[in-house]
């Protein structure tokens, strides 16, 4: 493999974790189990399917993971169950493409974090970028005109969708400084487990049923584990340890377009106007971000 193809693989990794990102909403949106009980099975799962390989590739690495790494990757799934918790509820009371945008007003609160706790520097153009991101984010929103357009959304749904933006910037930037020292597969399978774990706990304080669920229901947490989750947010956590986590927290705000793609075909949410164009919008916002990466990092 050529140098240049080493230096294209996190990009092109991270367009395919968002697009498998995308289908997340809608898969979310057919299920009919409570939304903590769908959320936990996306995650038992997807660290279902990590897990052993974790285990026999990385067995050794397990015993060499120091205390404050193995508590920031505890406190980044439990950060991280909170997020599912959130915003799959969220989605019970406003449209996949309010819903989505909201939760992907994240990469300020990432932005912010990098600089406080990881010392990374944030350039004006990439402040530029995310702005751009978030201006467009923010039109698909106002343009939605989904079940339930943004304008007539609860308060209850759009706080749950920003705590989702809150607490995934966090998992965001535990696992930036985490991933420099720690392989993909042992970290993810901690993280995956600690959040499993919150879930597990949260199903039974909110008195659901753990299994009396049709076959339907089983067969799209499955799916939730496999596109978004082992597609989505582990690829993510590959691409963490290659890329700034300001470039893959704008790069997820396309997560919003393909979802509401996907709702139109799929659930019938037609986007007027307004939602095209913020989508258009939320695409120049990634690509300033991206290629000013690149100038600052060469």
């Amino acid at each position: 493999m050529s140098g240049t193809d080493l230096e294209t693989t996190p990009y092109a990794a991270l367009a395919f974790a968002v697009l498998a990102a995308s289908t997340s909403a809608i898969l979310v949106r057919w299920s009919h189990a409570p939304s903590s009980v769908a959320a936990f099975y996306r995650v038992v799962f997807t660290t279902a399917i990590v897990a052993p390989i974790a285990l026999v590739w990385y067995r050794d690495e397990f015993g060499r993971l120091s205390r404050s790494d193995l508590a920031f990757a505890v406190v980044a799934g439990v950060a991280l169950a909170v997020h599912f918790a959130a915003w799959f509820e969220s989605l019970n009371y406003t449209s996949v493409a309010a819903s989505v945008t909201l939760v992907q007003t994240q990469p300020i609160f990432v932005a912010l974090g990098a600089v406080l706790v990881l010392g990374e520097r944030v350039s004006r153009t990439t402040v530029f970028g995310i702005v751009v991101a978030i201006i467009g984010a923010a039109a698909m929103s106002l343009g939605d005109s989904g079940q339930a357009p943004l304008a007539d959304a609860t308060m209850y749904g759009n706080a749950l969708a920003l705590l989702g933006a809150v607490t995934v910037a966090g998992y965001v930037l535990a696992g930036r400084s985490i991933r420099q020292r720690v392989s993909l597969f042992p970290y993810v399978t901690v993280v995956y487990t600690a959040c499993a774990a919150t879930l597990f706990v949260l199903v039974g304080a909110q008195g659901h049923d753990y299994v009396a669920y049709p076959t339907s229901e089983w067969l799209l947490f499955l799916a939730m584990a496999i596109g978004p989750g082992v597609f989505g947010h582990t690829v993510i956590n590959w691409v963490l340890k290659h890329l700034e986590s300001v470039v893959v927290s704008v790069a997820w705000l396309g997560e919003p377009l393909g979802a509401t793609l996907l709702a139109l075909v799929l659930l019938e949410e037609l986007p007027d106007a307004i939602t095209v164009a913020g989508g258009l919008v939320v695409l120049v916002g990634i690509y300033v971000t991206t290629i000013e990466r690149e100038r600052t990092s060469g």
